[in-house]
């Protein structure tokens, strides 16, 4: 007998218990119409993921449950279609992380998650209690169990979904992205499940959460480990896999994208949930005719269109004249308003404020940074008066050794490359290029410079980026040792300079927006170093 299951790959919004039942209700029907006995949707999907400390109180918990027994009720005429929902569970003074089938208006089962994750970007331990029981149910003679995300990278949930008779495994996943993450789940989830001869129907969430994607990319995974089917990256999906005595029946599966494509699809979702989901009108980015303003530029319009983002350039003493001019080249490919507001009288007020306090003393990055914060002031009061975020233009490689100034370039609501290396951000340029030639050549091929003093580069105050960067995967993503730098073939004094720098600018990144997280190792809720510390490697 055929069993048909549909994979909800749905976009969450954390604390909208409304829109979330709506949203899980109208993907019910459309697989119901699509002749589905069953629909699994993501983890925590009824809430979205991952709500921290709302899970705190126990207001959360009630609202959930209410909304829960009203989505039940709403998907009741959709008669026999097994919906699973995840949502927070209180059971007799503890607080569990559930997936709950609901069916003919009631909740049929529940499952409470077994493995809390409490590393990288999860403390689930924080909120949730850990439980161990199995919960399986049977559909048309096929028995089906519910493991929830984390419970996949061990054996022993999988191995006791199989004890209990458990031919397909259901699986509502949050797993945030990072670059290489498929491959890495698909590799554990054939150890820990398809070598208990189970099949897995892994439903993942898709969408952006402050600084976390979720990109989707749900499968189905036979019993030999093979992926029969397939859901898109990084938009919300759904499909309908027929189960023939619990084998699945392949479909073709998406074509894969490139490690570049996947970080510029994250960049581009991350920005559109930031912006849409808390409400903000539009986008506000300063240009400088450089790489890094012109990546966010493009990314910016690729997620909001470009009549929701507007472009100034700010033009102090050094601004060189091709800035101007690649600047306006651009903005004019992408379509987006572009003004121009020169600082150099700002600049000159604050220099002659401060002539007595600095008098006989040599000009030097004081004077730099406050072109870059009189930037700044000028992009806040424009997002104060029309209510668009500031998106700010700083790379990872800049954020590591501080390569930045507070309240200057740094000031804004969201960071859109702040995990992109400088390195990776050229490749994402050149990509982005390849569809459509909207960034001008010689923004590529120019010397980067902050053009803060005459003639200045970036490479004035850094090694190159490809040293920069090659040091900081290595220390900061890979926490690897002095001694393993050294070994790697990094020179002494540029290990020495670009860790030191890591370590001391640690003050100026708890200062910075949030921003997308597509590494495994990101400056933030990954990285949690003192600012104040003696400890010398």
């Amino acid at each position: 007998m055929t069993v048909n299951v549909a994979i909800a790959q749905i976009n969450s919004t954390v604390g909208d218990l409304s829109g979330n039942s709506i949203r899980i209700a109208d993907y019910a029907r459309r697989a119901a119409e699509q002749g589905a006995d069953i629909v699994v949707t993501p983890e925590l999907s009824l809430v979205g993921y991952p709500p921290e400390d709302l899970l705190l109180r126990r207001s959360f918990y009630a609202k959930s449950s209410e909304a829960l027994q009203a989505l039940a009720a709403t998907l009741a005429p959709l008669q026999d279609l097994h919906v699973i929902v995840g949502h927070p569970l209180e059971q007799g003074g503890a607080y569990f992380n559930a997936a709950s089938v609901l069916c003919n208006g009631r909740v049929m089962a529940t499952y409470r998650k077994h493995a809390l994750p409490n590393y990288t970007v999860f403390d689930e331990k924080r909120y949730f209690t850990s439980a161990d029981e199995a919960c399986t149910f049977d559909v048309k003679g096929v028995r089906f169990a519910i493991n929830i995300c984390e419970d996949t990278w061990y054996a022993d949930m999988p191995a006791k979904a199989r004890a209990a008779g458990a031919q397909v495994l259901l699986v509502p996943n949050a797993s945030p992205y990072h670059m290489n993450k498929q491959q890495q789940r698909l590799d554990v989830m054939r150890a820990h499940v398809a070598a208990q001869g189970l099949v897995l129907v892994y439903a993942n969430l898709v969408g952006a959460q402050d600084e976390l994607v979720f990109d989707g990319y749900s499968f189905v995974m036979d019993a030999s480990g093979q992926i029969t089917n397939q859901l898109r990256h990084f938009d919300e999906d759904l499909m309908v896999v027929a189960f023939d005595d619990a084998r699945p029946q392949p479909q073709p599966l998406p074509a894969a994208l490139s490690l570049e494509a996947q970080v510029y699809a994250a960049l581009v979702l991350g920005v559109r949930d930031y912006v849409g989901k808390n409400g903000f009108p539009g986008a506000i980015i300063g240009m400088s005719g450089g790489v890094d303003s012109a990546l966010t530029l493009v990314i910016a319009v690729d997620a909001l269109g470009a009549d929701k983002v507007r472009t100034v350039m700010m033009p102090s003493p050094y601004t060189a004249e091709i800035s101007w001019v690649d600047s306006r080249d651009m903005v004019k490919r992408v379509g987006v308003r572009y003004d121009e507001i020169p600082i150099s009288e700002c600049f000159d007020s604050f220099r002659n404020a401060l002539n007595f306090e600095f008098a006989g003393l040599p000009e030097d990055a004081t004077e730099e940074n406050l072109q870059a914060r009189i930037r700044g002031t000028m992009l806040m009061a424009l997002s104060n008066k029309t209510g668009s975020i500031v998106l700010t233009t700083g790379n990872k490689s800049e954020m590591a050794v501080g390569y930045c100034t507070l309240y200057g370039d740094m000031a804004g609501g969201f960071a859109v490359i702040k995990d992109i290396a400088k390195t990776l951000v050229y490749r994402l340029c050149a990509y982005r290029n390849s569809i459509a030639a909207v960034i001008p050549e010689r923004i590529l091929t120019r010397a980067p410079s902050a053009e803060l003093r005459p003639d200045q580069t970036d490479q004035d105050s850094l090694p190159p980026y490809e040293v920069l960067d090659g040091i900081m995967q290595l220390y900061m993503e890979e926490g690897r040792g002095i001694a393993e730098l050294l070994a790697a073939g990094y020179r002494k004094e540029d290990v020495d300079r670009i860790t030191r720098l890591i370590k001391i600018n640690e003050y100026k990144r708890r200062q910075s927006p949030v921003g997308v997280r597509v590494t495994h190792r990101a400056f933030g809720r990954d990285w949690r170093y003192p600012i104040t510390s003696k400890f010398r490697e």
